[in-house]
């Protein structure tokens, strides 16, 4: 087995996954500032099981996302391997997470994401379904508890078995995706878990980023929102890491990027990347003083010749407030 996460140099900053965000695209545009790993979108073990095509579509990828990580939900251990068969041979990325961390109420009462982490007799049948189909290494997203069920405890259940990496939300189940991260907990795992952990939940800029590596003393970290619209998070990271942080972009960086990003999501996804560039481009407006105006013609888009006309107001009209 090639373990890809023993040969990253740490810290590690990876592009956690986020369902209906991380495409191929957005891993693209983030690679391109300097994530070290990025993972697909939630991708449902079931779904490979009854109708893989639609699903297949999400977790596509291009070489230069490398290494890049498959993200699995689900609860039925035989769904697991059948998807894991398929990502592996078909797919063939660099890495296959299961989710105990998404707590999100549709995937939660079935079963899967952080409700896995309440039975630990399924967790571990899902864990070794997954191993036992692969030859990639095979990591875990987690929460730091869920509805009783802690952190600590569920890696001494699952300990035992050859999980090479584990992102650890540092939030509780019902936090969902706010509140305090709880660092202790994440710094405890060490003694618990000897793969390469990743600390995951609040990382919003790179003061944040930084804040979650020194107080969990953890090997990397997994931004997932501190990226919306804010790609170069992961460059003013390393350059943080060389004593002091990159400048913030300007807007014609913004917004050239914001236009790349728009070409990409569009050719891969035709109509569909249209509309979900609707969002991103909201996000990328945050990066520009006074951008917040132009939000109302960027939910509006319904081309590329809208989004490059939509580039050119907002560039050369006034979006520096």
């Amino acid at each position: 087995m090639d373990n890809f996460w023993t040969s990253l140099k740490k810290p590690v900053l990876a592009l956690a996954p986020l369902s209906g965000i991380t495409d191929s695209a957005f891993r693209r545009i983030c690679k391109g500032f300097g994530a070290d790993v990025v993972y697909s979108e939630l991708a449902s073990s079931t779904a490979f099981a009854y109708q893989a095509q639609p699903t297949l579509n999400i977790v596509r990828f291009n070489d230069s996302e490398r290494p890049y990580v498959v993200q699995l939900f689900g609860h039925d251990p035989e769904h697991f391997a059948i998807a894991t068969r398929f990502v592996t041979s078909q797919i063939r990325p660099d890495g296959i997470d299961i989710n105990f961390g998404c707590p999100m109420s549709k995937v939660f009462k079935r079963g899967a994401g952080a409700a896995l982490m309440t039975n630990p007799p399924l967790a571990r049948e899902v864990i070794q379904s997954v191993i036992e189909n692969t030859h990639l290494p095979v990591s875990i997203k987690t929460r730091t508890n869920v509805q009783g069920f802690d952190l600590l405890s569920f890696l001494e259940s699952v300990g035992d078995l050859d999980i090479k990496a584990v992102m650890i939300h540092g939030r509780t189940y019902a936090q969902r995706f706010s509140g305090p991260n709880d660092f202790e907990t994440t710094r405890e795992a060490r003694a618990r878990f000897a793969g390469t952990i990743l600390a995951n939940g609040g990382a919003q800029n790179p003061q944040t980023a930084f804040e979650l590596l020194e107080k969990t003393g953890a090997d990397g970290v997994g931004i997932a929102r501190g990226a919306l619209g804010n790609p170069w998070i992961f460059g003013q990271l390393k350059s943080g890491l060389h004593g002091g942080f990159s400048e913030r972009p300007e807007r014609s960086e913004v917004l050239r990027t914001a236009l790349d990003h728009a070409r990409l999501s569009i050719d891969l996804k035709g109509r569909r990347g249209i509309i979900e560039m609707r969002k991103h481009l909201c996000w990328y407006l945050q990066q520009i003083p006074g951008g917040k105006k132009f939000k109302q013609a960027a939910v509006k888009i319904e081309s590329l010749q809208d989004v490059e006309a939509f580039i050119d107001q907002a560039w050369g009209n006034g979006a520096t407030g």
